[in-house]
């Protein structure tokens, strides 16, 4: 089973937020996906569904940002589950400017609080992630404190930037499920 992570903040407060992002892309894949309606699974709410013939589950897990990979608890113990190969985690990244994107297949967790937790629960940093970014395009704005920054909703503009992506957003995660993560990185980096 291909398992793709949103990253996000439980409750009504986040829902707009920065640091969300994961869960705006979950969401729109189990909606284009036509995926079972979400429902809770441990400490996380959980979609099921097919694209094509590969059984896949989206994940929001319902703990905040720094416990999200106690989520992946679960699939860690499965034979023949392995995060190098069916695990897609999509974040949010102040690093990167709005209305970009990069696809890795590993690497650090480049000081967020999530994919710190995601790396602990699997003992590795082997693992797809689909980072999204939301760097102000304003070069006159500036981030400031970084966690009131990601914990603060977008303006009208950059929500837009951000809905604008979901397309190819959702092309990269049907080639990650279809021929892995380092076809999704050569066809999708820019």
């Amino acid at each position: 089973m291909k398992v793709i992570l949103g990253l996000g903040n439980p409750g009504r407060q986040y829902e707009s937020t920065r640091h969300n992002v994961g869960w705006w892309v979950v969401d729109h894949l189990a909606d284009v996906w036509r995926f079972d309606g979400w429902r809770r699974d441990g400490e996380a709410l959980v979609s099921t569904g097919r694209v094509g013939s590969e059984p896949v589950r989206l994940i929001k897990p319902q703990t905040y940002m720094n416990l999200s990979g106690q989520a992946l608890q679960p699939y860690v113990r499965r034979p023949f589950w392995a995060p190098v190969k069916d695990l897609l985690v999509i974040v949010d990244d102040v690093a990167i400017p709005i209305g970009t994107y990069r696809v890795r297949a590993r690497g650090s967790a480049g000081g967020h609080n999530g994919l710190k937790s995601v790396q602990h629960a699997l003992g590795t940093m082997e693992y797809g992630r689909l980072r999204v970014g939301i760097l102000p395009s304003d070069e006159r704005r500036q981030v400031g404190d970084l966690a009131d920054f990601v914990l603060a909703p977008f303006g009208k503009d950059e929500r837009e930037e951000i809905l604008a992506l979901l397309p190819d957003l959702t092309r990269i995660a049907e080639l990650w499920i279809r021929e892995g993560i380092e076809v999704a990185m050569n066809t999708f980096n820019r």
